[in-house]
């Protein structure tokens, strides 16, 4: 998609739709962010996560991003963690998609609820073990969500 229109003998100009294809991208910031005067989100990466079921990490740790700071027992690793998993225009935060084909595993009881703002955008995600793609979700979460079974 080009958000450049050529017109002969005219200078190049940007598309009139192209600050809302950049929206929707997830290359622009959001209408709250832009507000808030932020472009990357950066400075309101705030991340509320409440783990039960897991073990000794059950409980509600906050993260602050860039630099990592919060409750959590490992706030630079969680804010890493949160990082790897970042790609434009996509949620790192999405659950596993509608009619993905998984294995048919348990990994335990734990369960994850992750609220808060990252990269401009809010969060609300809910992470369980009940199956093979939920698990490896989870683990690809991990030190942000504690390390669960074998």
């Amino acid at each position: 998609m080009s958000y450049v229109t050529r017109r002969p003998g005219r200078f190049a100009s940007l598309s009139p739709l192209a600050p809302l294809s950049l929206l929707l991208a997830g290359l622009a910031p959001t209408p709250a962010a832009a507000a808030a005067g932020t472009s990357t989100g950066i400075d309101g990466d705030h991340l509320t996560v409440t783990v039960q079921n897991a073990g000794a990490r059950d409980g509600t740790y906050d993260i602050r991003c860039h630099p990592g700071r919060g409750s959590h027992p490992d706030p630079q690793g969680a804010c890493a963690a949160v990082e790897r998993n970042t790609r434009w225009g996509q949620d790192p935060f999405a659950p596993v998609p509608q009619g993905t084909l998984c294995t048919m595993q348990y990994g335990g009881p734990a369960t994850a609820h992750v609220t808060g703002t990252w990269a401009g955008r809010p969060v609300d995600a809910r992470f369980d073990r009940s199956g093979g793609c939920d698990i490896g979700r989870w683990d690809r979460f991990v030190p942000l969500l504690p390390a669960v079974g074998a």
